[in-house]
């Protein structure tokens, strides 16, 4: 990453405001990730934590405030757009090409990138033979780098899911992002998955030089790994600051178990 853009947040959200009707799905959302953080958001199911995601990627237009991307608004630009700018994302749900191979689908992503023309690949110039021999090399060193080599060319539907995981966030990186959102990365995993998962989205960012901002149900993943917190809940954020802060705040702890908040907190302080 260049040095110039350390200064800056890497992504800031100002007052950032997404309705569906009368639904307010997220509400004058401010947040700042700075870079080679990995950072959560949390909160309870229907607390927007999705919807602010699809407004950082570009599938919603928020209705207001603003979304700044090293200090430049990326609001209502379109997903190529975004994508092209440096910003990558994974799905809660696996989005892959299952009847394709590992390989084919990390290329997939990265051929959005390259200059080549249809009537470039259809008449084979040198330009177009140069790139795709480039980006053969970059899919297979992806592959390794998420230890997916040896099955570059097993079809993506039969992976194990773990690997499939593993692939999504490979193709994700094909398109060379300096911002990784990540959409509950260990979502259906076992105990020793989602150990691997951990340590696999550390060396995201300790070598690739990512910043990563995450969304996860699960609260060990969360307090393990994550520099900085911010909870949701119905679509405004109620707390933030280090894993340690969110987790002993009565807001928290009300949202999601359901207690009162002044109970609770009388319950910390030795009351009834």
């Amino acid at each position: 990453m260049n040095d110039h853009k350390s200064a800056v947040p890497v992504l800031e959200s100002r007052r950032l405001t997404k309705r569906f009707g009368g639904l307010i799905a997220v509400g004058d959302l401010d947040l700042v990730v700075w870079p080679n953080q990995i950072a959560s958001v949390i909160g309870p199911n229907g607390a927007g934590k999705t919807t602010f995601f699809n407004c950082i990627s570009g599938f919603y237009t928020p209705d207001e405030g603003e979304l700044l991307f090293y200090g430049v608004p990326i609001h209502g630009l379109r997903p190529d757009q975004i994508s092209a700018m440096g910003i990558a994302r994974t799905y809660q749900n696996i989005h892959l090409f299952a009847g394709m191979t590992a390989l084919e689908n990390v290329l997939v992503g990265i051929h959005s990138n390259l200059r080549a023309t249809p009537v470039g690949a259809m008449l084979r110039m040198p330009l177009t033979q140069e790139e795709e021999e480039m980006a053969l090399v970059k899919a297979y060193e992806l592959l390794e780098f998420v230890d997916l080599a040896p099955e570059a060319d097993t079809l993506a539907t039969n992976l194990a899911y773990g690997n499939q995981r593993r692939l999504e966030i490979a193709r994700a990186l094909a398109s060379d992002p300096y911002l990784l959102l990540l959409d509950e990365p260990t979502a259906g995993m076992n105990p020793h998955e989602t150990e691997a998962m951990m340590e696999f989205i550390r060396r995201l960012r300790d070598e690739r030089n990512l910043t990563i901002l995450l969304i996860e149900h699960d609260m060990k993943v969360v307090m393990s790994i994550s520099d900085q917190v911010t909870v949701l809940d119905y679509g405004r954020k109620i707390s933030e600051g280090t894993p340690e802060q969110v987790q002993n705040d009565p807001l928290v702890i009300e949202a999601y178990l359901g207690a009162p908040a002044d109970e609770l907190v009388s319950g910390f302080l030795g009351g009834e």
